[in-house]
């Protein structure tokens, strides 16, 4: 039974990265550079309805940047900058009880996070000014996963109650 209840979280766990991963990966000439949209952040989300999504998603994002054009720093940094946000979003759910203000400030987390994180690497990668690529970087975050990751998880949430909650396996 206990091995039984692990595998399903692992392949849980699987199928979360590889979506990440997937998403990243096939729409490459947005997901990365400067100015990305990066259409698989908007499933950072998911750490705010339930932690289980942690690990998946960060392993989502390690296994993008291997693949990615940038290097080692963004294998590092950029899988960093992802756990840091998913931490973030996850604890939002649990110390602000006001779902309406606590989803959106959970959104901000990655904006912020990736923002500084991924536009310092990306200043020392490409040569970009600071600032412009702090600025790059947080705009792309805020519009993927504010603008359209709160009305997609409402909607979801909405129609399909508890389907984003990861229950006893």
């Amino acid at each position: 039974m206990k091995n039984d209840k692990t595998t399903k979280r692992l392949v849980r766990t699987a199928i979360i990265a590889a979506l990440y991963a997937t998403l990243t990966i096939a729409l490459a000439p947005i997901s990365y550079g400067s100015l990305q949209f990066r259409i698989s952040e908007i499933m950072v989300l998911l750490a705010f309805f339930d932690p289980f999504y942690i690990v998946g998603l960060t392993l989502g994002c390690f296994i993008s940047n291997i693949l990615g054009p940038n290097g080692m720093l963004d294998v590092i940094f950029g899988t960093l900058a992802t756990f840091i946000s998913v931490i973030s979003v996850s604890l939002t759910s649990v110390y602000i009880k006001n779902n309406k203000i606590s989803l959106i400030i959970a959104s901000l987390w990655p904006t912020i996070f990736n923002g500084l994180i991924i536009g310092f690497m990306l200043n020392h990668i490409l040569k970009i000014p600071l600032l412009l690529s702090i600025g790059e970087v947080a705009i792309g975050e805020f519009v993927v996963v504010t603008i359209l990751g709160i009305p997609v998880f409402k909607l979801i949430n909405n129609k399909y109650k508890g389907l984003l909650v990861v229950k006893e396996i």
